[in-house]
């Protein structure tokens, strides 16, 4: 998800097709066409230019009407609600994470399985992939990206990620489970508790907040091929 405007001026966008095995859009205001992944527009007009990306959470329904009772559905379009199913089909058969990359992919990164579903972070000046399957079985990690110290949190009950910058007034915090379900957080330092959300909710922290991080879900084959130097989280290095 990412801000649609560059150079201060609002843009919509259309599918354009695909390069590198990536989809790419075009603006209907300059014609400039974007690359998906890096969020470059690589032709026209706008050409070197980059979207921001928005803070967003991939969730299950139920996390997010738990956190979010009160909120709007957006009504599919005529005919897109019978198309649906299939559309989840194929998420599904995604989240197998078997196979080979698409035709086009420009560069392959054989340090993983090219349908590796992974959670990408850049922060702290660097990039850094975090394969699901992983996050399932640590659900916290303590790691640095670059010269960042982070915090990742995996809940598995609804497969939410989130994270955040582990570093709080100048201080940096490391973090355990507090129930089996990863809800809720301890950091090492104070003890206090923590939700998945970066909020504390109680000890000498409480109310207190971490900073957001925002991560990128991409097939493996698809965040290496545009961050090329990205580093893969390894839990011996880790933690």
């Amino acid at each position: 998800m990412f801000r649609a405007e560059a150079r201060g001026k609002e843009l919509h966008f259309e599918n354009a097709g695909v390069i590198g095995g990536n989809e790419v859009f075009r603006d209907r205001e300059s014609g400039s066409r974007w690359q998906q992944s890096s969020l470059e527009a690589i032709s026209g007009p706008m050409k070197g230019e980059h979207l921001e990306l928005r803070p967003f959470l991939l969730t299950s329904w139920g996390e997010w009407r738990k956190l979010h009772p009160d909120t709007l559905v957006l009504k599919p379009l005529p005919g897109y609600a019978e198309r649906i199913a299939a559309t989840n089909e194929r998420v599904r058969e995604g989240l197998l994470q078997r196979g080979n990359a698409p035709d086009g992919v420009l560069r392959i990164d054989n340090r993983l399985p090219p349908k590796t579903m992974i959670l990408g972070l850049n922060a702290g000046g660097a990039g850094k992939a975090f394969p699901l399957n992983a996050l399932r079985k640590a659900r916290v990690i303590n790691d640095k990206v670059g010269v960042e110290p982070v915090l990742i949190v995996h809940q598995p009950g609804s497969d939410t990620t989130t994270a955040f910058s582990a570093k709080l007034n100048g201080r940096v915090l490391r973090f355990a489970p507090a129930n089996i379900s990863v809800t809720e957080i301890i950091d090492l330092e104070t003890h206090s508790h923590w939700d998945a959300y970066g909020q504390c909710v109680s000890g000498k922290l409480k109310d207190s907040s971490l900073k957001p991080l925002i991560l990128e879900p991409e097939y493996w084959f698809a965040w290496s091929e545009f961050h090329p130097a990205t580093g893969i989280y390894s839990p011996s290095a880790s933690n």
